[in-house]
């Protein structure tokens, strides 16, 4: 059974004022086929976790281990991470200028399976896909991200995510700045990446919205670092009645 573990976990940050704890001491347990949602204020550190895992080279692990089927992960190269069946989703999506679309996906697609994909099948899910998410067919032929709105970056991560079928997909905020309409179609995007797969998913989120699409199995609660509460999805409703509060408080006086 595919796993994702993190143990006992501590990043940091290099800043002008010298190095920054952000996580200070994380453990979580990820099987295939489970949602968990990753919740917290601003700066609790969940898009560190994010990105720790990812690989991005900003980030530095003091201490704790990542596997990925019992593999370490944080040995890995980033590229080595997608190839094992890793994927990110990054709340803030960048441009790639002078690289289609249609290049891209099919790039990506190569690397990790190792062989390219036959044409005609390939561009038949493609295109499905796109028109599931409400993507007009032009934006196969634009560069990526250049030019798109915040919900068409939003929406070019869930087909990445649909098309490049991976073990364990990280979510950063995919709800940031989503409109009603768009969060359903990213929402069902990500229930069909996940329909009758061993998807395991992250999903990390300031707000309770997503979740009403995305039904999470476990959710975490972050602060300053760590987790502070866990439970199932009633944790999620008692959240958007409670906010952050208790946990705050609690933290300052601990």
């Amino acid at each position: 059974m595919p796993v994702l573990e993190i143990k006992d976990l501590h990043v940091s940050v290099e800043t002008e004022q010298g190095t920054k704890p952000i996580l200070n001491g994380v453990d979580l347990v990820v099987r295939d086929g489970e949602t968990h949602a990753i919740m917290g204020p601003n700066g609790s550190g969940k898009s560190t976790l994010a990105y720790t895992i990812a690989g991005h080279p900003k980030y530095h692990v003091e201490s704790g281990s990542v596997t990925l089927d019992g593999e370490d992960l944080l040995a890995m190269t980033v590229d080595a991470r997608a190839r094992a069946g890793l994927f990110l989703a990054m709340q803030y999506p960048v441009e790639i200028p002078g690289v289609t679309v249609t290049n891209f996906l099919r790039t990506a697609k190569t690397a990790i399976d190792g062989e390219a994909p036959a044409i005609r099948g390939w561009v038949k899910d493609v295109k499905t896909s796109m028109s599931n998410l409400r993507m007009d067919s032009s934006f196969a032929d634009r560069n990526v991200n250049e030019g798109f709105s915040g919900g068409e970056k939003k929406r070019h991560e869930i087909l990445q995510l649909e098309l490049l079928k991976p073990k364990f997909a990280i979510l950063d905020e995919t709800d940031s700045g989503l409109d009603v309409d768009a969060l359903k179609i990213v929402a069902e995007g990500v229930n069909r990446a996940k329909d009758g797969t061993d998807l395991g998913l992250l999903l990390i989120t300031h707000y309770t919205r997503i979740l009403r699409y995305i039904r999470p199995d476990f959710v975490h609660v972050f602060i300053d670092g760590r987790v502070a509460e866990e439970g199932g999805p009633e944790l999620a409703d008692r959240l958007e009645d409670e906010g952050y509060d208790r946990f705050l408080t609690s933290a300052s006086v601990g």
